[in-house]
């Protein structure tokens, strides 16, 4: 009884005091040095400019290495000898004038893609016949290569840009509005109901609320559909040749290689990698940077 007694006291026995004491302030300076200096080589190594340029440089060493032991100029010539080839294009303004040529078709297809992939895309998030008109039409011609609608393109609308601006147009649709319908049904309830608590409705929610939850998807869709039509552009002046008594790098390329100058085929390929590598790091990067990354929605 007595332990029982003592247990029943220490239970509602006080708890101890702290004693109370004051610290310091101590400055900044004084406390020294809490993260290491990064060396110069490890800060080097941060920037990836810098490692892409390295690998650049030993696929190029890599390439001219192969090509002067296989001797052959008629399969792979040199790395030095393209870059030659590059030169003589600019010099004489043949490649800045194929360039040019080819651009203006691309962007002609581009806007004209994302023109009709956003009216697709409104429709389908509007209504639901939308919906299943822009779900029916993508499973349709979306695996469908725009290439292969270039001889209908012909009969269609005859020698032109307008028949290539028709399969440009076709490549870039389909990637845009697929990307762009699925960003836009991603988006959370819970976004959209923030959104209409702070009072946002029709238009001011779609651009303050839907878009830019929505765009790391339209961000990558026009990522896809600036590719296709690049590649598909190329291609279609491979086949279709001079447009409008005006060639492009497709047919810059095909050209030379009917004379057989296998560097200046090398040196038109190495330019349409060249305009995508700009794009990419130029343009689409920059808006990833000023969007997404600002934003915070991607590291």
């Amino acid at each position: 009884m007595a332990s029982m007694r003592e247990g029943a006291g220490s239970a509602f026995a006080l708890p101890p005091t702290r004693t109370e004491y004051l610290r310091e302030v101590v400055a900044g300076q004084d406390i020294g040095v809490v993260q290491a200096p990064l060396t110069p080589w490890q800060r080097l190594a941060n920037q990836g400019w810098l490692r892409k340029g390295l690998l650049l440089v030993a696929i190029a060493a890599a390439w001219e290495i192969y090509a002067r032991r296989l001797n052959n100029p008629l399969l792979v010539p040199t790395f030095s000898s393209t870059l030659a080839a590059f030169a003589d294009g600019f010099r004489g303004a043949e490649i800045p004038e194929k360039v040019l040529n080819s651009v203006a078709l691309l962007l002609k297809g581009y806007a004209a893609g994302l023109v009709l992939a956003t009216i697709f895309t409104s429709l389908a998030m509007m209504t639901r016949l939308g919906n299943d008109l822009l779900e029916t039409l993508t499973s349709a011609f979306n695996p469908l290569p725009a290439i292969a609608l270039l001889p209908l393109a012909l009969i269609w609308f005859g020698l032109g840009d307008i028949s290539i601006v028709f399969v440009l147009v076709h490549s870039v649709l389909w990637a845009v509005a697929l990307n762009a319908h699925s960003g836009f049904r991603s988006v959370s309830n819970t976004l959209r109901m923030v959104g209409r608590n702070y009072g946002l409705k029709g238009p001011r929610l779609i651009f303050k609320i839907l878009i830019p939850a929505a765009f790391p998807a339209i961000l990558t869709g026009l990522k896809i559909g600036w590719a296709f039509a690049w590649r598909t552009l190329i291609a279609a002046e491979l086949v279709f040749g001079v447009s409008s008594g005006r060639g492009g790098l497709g047919w810059y390329i095909y050209e030379h290689k009917n004379m057989l100058d296998i560097p200046a085929v090398f040196a038109g390929l190495f330019t349409v990698i060249l305009i995508g590598l700009l794009v990419e790091n130029l343009v689409f990067r920059n808006i990833e940077a000023a969007t997404v990354r600002k934003w915070g929605m991607q590291s």
